[in-house]
C-alpha cells in the first residue's frame, strides 16, 4: 500500500489517501489539525526524546504507512504510523482520531524490525 498525502495550506486540511493495486481510497479526510494533551506531549519527550512538532511533521512527509492497531483499540480506534520527520528521523506513532483531529498517543524511534518494514514498504511503493 502506498500512502499519498494532500494538504490544503489555505484551509489547513490534510487528507491521507492509500493506493494499492491501482485503487486509490481516502484513509482519513478533512483532517483539521492535531489535538494534544499536556500529559502525552510531555510523556513522549521524557520517555523517548520525541518533540510534539516532530510527531506532526511525520504526517506531512511521504512515504507514510498507516496500519490499524487492533490490539489496543478497545475504547477508540487506534492506528500506527510509520514515517519520518523533516530531518529524516524514523518514528513510529500511535494515534487516534478525535472528530477531524489527530490525537497522538505515543511516539518513539522505530526499532530495527520496524525500520526493516518501513524500508521494505518504501521499496515496494517506488
Amino acid at each position: 500500500m502506498v500512502v499519498y498525502i494532500a494538504f490544503d495550506q489555505h484551509a489547513y486540511i490534510l487528507t491521507i489517501y492509500a493506493a494499492t493495486k491501482g485503487l486509490v481510497m481516502k484513509v482519513f479526510s478533512d483532517l483539521s489539525g492535531f489535538e494534544w494533551d499536556s500529559g502525552n506531549r510531555e510523556k513522549n519527550w521524557r520517555s523517548h526524546g520525541v518533540a510534539w512538532w516532530e510527531c506532526e511533521e511525520v504526517f506531512f512527509n511521504a512515504p507514510l504507512f498507516v496500519l490499524p492497531d487492533t490490539e489496543h483499540s478497545l475504547s477508540e480506534q487506534r492506528h500506527y504510523v510509520f514515517g519520518k520527520s523533516n530531518n529524516g528521523r524514523l518514528l513510529l506513532i500511535v494515534f487516534a482520531m478525535r472528530q477531524s483531529r489527530i490525537r497522538v498517543i505515543s511516539a518513539r524511534d522505530m526499532n530495527k524490525k520496524e525500520k526493516k518494514f518501513y524500508y521494505e514498504k518504501t521499496e515496494e511503493a517506488s
